[in-house]
């Protein structure tokens, strides 16, 4: 609930700290007195255009603030967290600035937020109806909404709008998979000539590198056995070879190890290195041997090759990319074959959808009808008590083409409020104070349902007076069981009903006009009621009234 409203440097209000309680509160002052303007403040909180025109003369900015406990709003603190908003002891200080420049500031617990942020939690925890506004009940959403949690059919609200979402996603396949099928048969032919193309060549990964190492060899397969040839007749051939030569040094290494015993590593070392050069000779001429000059095998490399070199040109730049290249051009052309048969899957599925849809729907649509009856009456019933004796409300029922995520209808609450006028939608009320006096019908109706902690009412009293006025203030009195309600007004019938009492005053600081309020209790009160009833507040009879007026309603006088 509102516990604080801080307003400073707005229109006249110098700086001002309205203190708000459980229950029905109700601001009460002369015409003028800056009441209005309080709404005006409180308005900015929930999201209304900002003007410097709102800033007092003289001063440079203008701040609204709002301090709500939210200890009972568990979904409001989640709402704030989600949004990077630290909640501690259970409160949110709304805050709001206007620069003389014209722009404006606003923070959450000292946070800042964007006015969008600000508006959105901030209308989660006060609706106000003022003179001319268009709250929370007047869009058809938020009547939708109303109307389920009524009815009691938010949960079949919500099997609706899952199974239209299932009914959405299969449709997206459909149309996704339709579109590819589509465009994969006009790509058919070639699709096929590119992996029967890629299929044909019997690709193998690496073999790009391997024909080009064999190509190499069998190039250059005549110099290589030459070559090798040379190197063994160096390694092993007549007296002038490596090995001949290293033979030759075993006598004098023989001496030299008889002589010194330490020598024997040297002839390790020797025999290492002769039976070595002794490998690598026969190695070489074994190579020799194998070179082979195959110029009909040549030739098969060297067409291999072009053929996978005409591949990578055109799918590559790599093998594994033209493999990959087969596969995905094989994959679209089952696809042109399989999808008829997917198709007809997902088409079932759809069709089981939509009759589960239709079915979930119809149900909704009944529960709705059947709350849309006992929601008019109910209200219906509220509106001669007050002061609309010709009051009509019902609540129309639009058929749709087809259910949506919304259901079949869209809802539509709608009045007459005089006789011979013809029906019209909720939003379209012409007079602040009517509307405002069905918002009070339908909030007292509601109040069990409705999640929003703080209603605020400004002219629900207008073209009122006598016994409605004291049947307004019942009803607000009712519905601060269930909410917290702050309501403007200059009627003593509807102030008296309040459990809590505000003045605000005009007067001048400085030679500038402001605006200060006061919590009344005991006397202050009843001299208050007493001038709202147009006696003199130190009248006997004036101040006898009011005592009445406040004793009926079960406040101490």
């Amino acid at each position: 609930m509102l516990t604080e409203l801080r307003i400073r440097n707005f229109a006249i209000i110098e700086q001002v700290t309205l203190p708000l309680d459980e229950g029905f509160n109700v601001l009460s002052g002369e015409t003028g007195a800056g009441k209005s303007i309080i709404v005006g403040a409180l308005g900015l909180l929930l999201g209304e255009r900002a003007s410097a025109d709102l800033i007092r003369s003289g001063a440079e900015k203008a701040t609204v603030e709002g301090v709500f406990d939210i200890a009972n709003l568990k979904e409001i603190g989640a709402l704030a967290d989600e949004r990077g908003i630290d909640v501690e002891d259970d409160t949110l200080v709304l805050k709001r600035e206007i620069a003389a420049n014209g722009r404006g500031r606003a923070w959450i617990n000292g946070a800042t937020v964007t006015s969008t942020v600000l508006a959105e939690i901030g209308r989660q925890l006060v609706n106000l109806h003022g003179q001319h506004d268009a709250q929370t009940l007047l869009d058809g959403e938020s009547q939708r909404r109303v109307l389920d949690a009524f009815g009691g059919s938010v949960s079949q609200a919500d099997l609706v709008r899952s199974t239209h979402a299932e009914l959405s996603a299969v449709r997206r396949e459909i149309t996704s998979l339709s579109a590819r099928r589509a465009e994969a048969e006009k790509r058919a032919d070639y699709l096929r000539h590119v992996a029967r193309e890629i299929e044909d060549a019997r690709l193998s990964p690496g073999e790009d590198a391997k024909l080009e190492d064999e190509a190499r060899v069998l190039e250059n397969a005549d110099e290589l056995r030459t070559l090798a040839n040379s190197l063994h007749e160096l390694l092993s051939g007549e007296d002038t070879s490596v090995l001949s030569q290293l033979g030759a040094a075993q006598r004098p290494l023989t001496s030299i190890e008889r002589i010194d015993a330490s020598a024997a590593r040297m002839q390790e070392l020797f025999d290492t290195a002769f039976y070595t050069l002794q490998e690598l000779a026969h190695s070489v001429e074994e190579y020799a041997g194998s070179v082979d000059l195959d110029p009909a095998r040549l030739d098969e490399v060297r067409q291999r090759r072009d053929r996978l070199f005409g591949l990578l040109k055109k799918y590559g730049p790599t093998l594994e990319g033209v493999m990959e290249a087969g596969r995905s051009a094989r994959s679209e052309l089952d696809l042109v074959d399989t999808a008829k048969f997917d198709l007809a899957n997902l088409t079932a599925r759809e069709g089981e959808i939509r009759r589960r849809l239709t079915v979930n729907a119809e149900k909704l649509s009944e529960m709705r009808l059947t709350a849309a009856k006992k929601l008019a009456k109910a209200v219906e019933a509220l509106l001669p008590p007050l002061g609309m004796p010709d009051g009509r409300f019902s609540v129309a029922l639009i058929a749709r083409d087809e259910p949506t995520a919304d259901g079949a209808e869209d809802v539509e609450f709608r009045v007459t409020l005089n006789v011979g006028h013809e029906e019209r939608p909720l939003a379209r009320v012409a007079s602040g104070g009517e509307l405002s006096r069905v918002m009070l019908a339908l909030k007292t109706i509601l109040a069990r349902v409705d999640q929003v902690p703080t209603l605020v009412f400004d002219e629900v009293d207008a073209g009122i007076g006598g016994r409605v006025g004291l049947q307004v203030g019942d009803t607000l009195r009712r519905v601060a069981k269930e909410h917290q309600v702050f309501a403007i007004s200059h009627l003593p019938q509807i102030a008296a009903r309040a459990h809590h009492h505000i003045v605000v005053a005009k007067g001048a600081k400085g030679g500038v006009t402001t605006a200060d309020i006061t919590v009344l209790e005991g006397t202050s009160r009843v001299n208050e009621i007493a001038r709202m009833l147009g006696g003199d507040p130190e009248s006997k009879v004036s101040r006898a009234h009011a005592k009445e007026l406040l004793e009926s309603a079960g406040a101490p006088a």
